[in-house]
């Protein structure tokens, strides 16, 4: 069969649907709050912003299944390894589905370490506590489900990825108000919630992609454990998750040294971090298109299409990162005022708006080529990029914050990403050549 052409068109229909699967997370977050907020009682906010949050933290650690599952399905596609495909499924599923078991198992000593890192009320941690001790039984579906998602964005069905979330996320939703206000179970009906609709989603992935488990794939299990590609998947999982810690931890260095600059300033930068979220949500799909079109082209030794893949998905990502900066710089100070009454905090915000304004220039080429390397599973590549990057933020904290106070450590978070865009390029030349000569 003739390989498809990497075209505009291509390359918008794997990263369109991505972009408004992305926007619907948001969206469940504000009705999770609004709904319990219907109670009129500060602690049950809080129980559940606590819970999610740490339960988020907790989960977010597997997302290398994503990632990584995205790159090597891919490969295999491009190569016409049909077998190699279902085969990497199913040890996504098997690797999400231990992990779930394994969390279950450490729930109390989890709980524990989560309401250590963030301390809160009695009252608050205790419904937290009731919340996340329902939740918890969901994380064999949430883990697998990064599986699931990672295989069909690997196929080029970011359509069906999109269907997936609009279920799980509207079934949320329409279980959010019948549990809570309809039948009054306050911080347990929006876990109960949650949970039906992550085992919900997860029956649903199955289905999708039941073209993987039909014909008895499922059952090939030399192939399934076949030891040197389990090793494969190991080293590219396990470079993911370094790379993907420490990039938590530069976020996580950002809010607490922002912290330390006093409560206004904290909360201005809480919302200035909304815009860079905003920022990652809409440019993934572009991203995301990088992964499924670089990784099929490399599979397929084709090298004309892996740049073509990597030009076209950043021509559109730049088009994008442009409408979000003429949005943030006509619209911002509408949206601070939104998001908080607090006049100090408003004022604060606005001064520092010009950085949001920019970012998703700056933070554009590092996303992108995250993309790149993640298709081609160039990931020991990327996990030495970041342990660069994380050692040149460190210096530009240890500079620029002492200096010039909050500016710099937006200058700081700004540096970082440029850094990581340099450290990633460096390396592509390489990843280009690795695809071979085919045109």
């Amino acid at each position: 069969m003739a390989e498809e052409k990497i075209t505009h068109k291509r390359v918008l229909k794997v990263a369109l649907p991505i972009v408004l699967s992305n926007a619907t997370i948001p969206i469940l977050g504000a009705v999770d709050t609004g709904v319990i907020g219907q109670m009129g009682l500060a602690a049950p906010i809080g129980a559940v912003g606590i819970g999610a949050v740490i339960l988020a933290a907790l989960y977010w650690i597997f997302g290398f299944l994503r990632m990584g599952t995205t790159g090597m399905v891919a490969q295999a596609r491009g190569a016409g390894d049909g077998d190699e495909v279902s085969a990497l499924l199913m040890r996504g599923l098997m690797i999400g589905g231990a992990a779930g078991v394994i969390i279950l198992l450490l729930q109390i000593p989890v709980f524990w370490a989560g309401f250590w890192l963030s301390p809160a009320s009695p009252e608050v941690e205790e419904l937290a506590q009731q919340y996340m001790a329902i939740r918890i039984w969901g994380a064999p579906a949430a883990i697998s489900i990064y599986a699931l998602t990672g295989w069909l964005i690997a196929m080029e069905r970011t359509r069906t990825v999109l269907v997936l979330q609009l279920w799980m996320n509207g079934l949320n939703v329409v279980l959010d108000v019948w549990f809570v206000l309809g039948l009054g179970f306050g911080v347990e009906g929006v876990a109960v919630a949650t949970l039906i609709a992550e085992w919900s989603g997860l029956m649903l992935g199955l289905f999708l992609c039941r073209s993987a488990i039909s014909a008895g794939q499922w059952r090939r299990w030399a192939r399934i454990f076949d030891p040197v590609r389990l090793r494969q998947m190991a080293v590219v999982n396990s470079d993911i998750m370094i790379r993907s810690v420490l990039l938590q931890a530069s976020f996580m260095t950002f809010l607490f040294l922002g912290a330390g600059l006093g409560d206004v300033t904290l909360a201005a930068n809480q919302i200035m971090l909304q815009f860079v979220s905003i920022t990652a949500y809409a440019l993934d799909g572009f991203a995301f298109s990088a992964e499924a079109l670089v990784g099929g082209a490399l599979g397929a030794k084709n090298r004309a299409a892996l740049r073509r893949a990597a030009i076209l998905s950043s021509i559109w990502a730049l088009l994008g990162a442009l409408l979000l900066m003429g949005v943030f710089a006509l619209f911002g100070p509408a949206l601070i005022f939104v998001m908080t009454t607090a006049e100090p905090v408003r004022e604060d915000a606005l001064l520092y708006l010009w950085w949001m304004v920019a970012f998703p220039l700056f933070g554009l080429p590092g996303w992108m080529l995250d993309g790149i390397f993640i298709g081609a599973t160039r990931t020991r590549e990327m996990r030495l990029a970041m342990l660069q990057s994380t050692a040149a933020y460190v210096v530009f904290l240890a500079i620029l914050v002492p200096t010039m106070g909050n500016h710099g450590l937006w200058l700081s978070l700004t540096l970082f990403s440029i850094v990581r865009a340099l450290t990633l390029w460096r390396y592509y030349p390489a990843l280009e050549a690795s695809a071979g000569q085919k045109v």
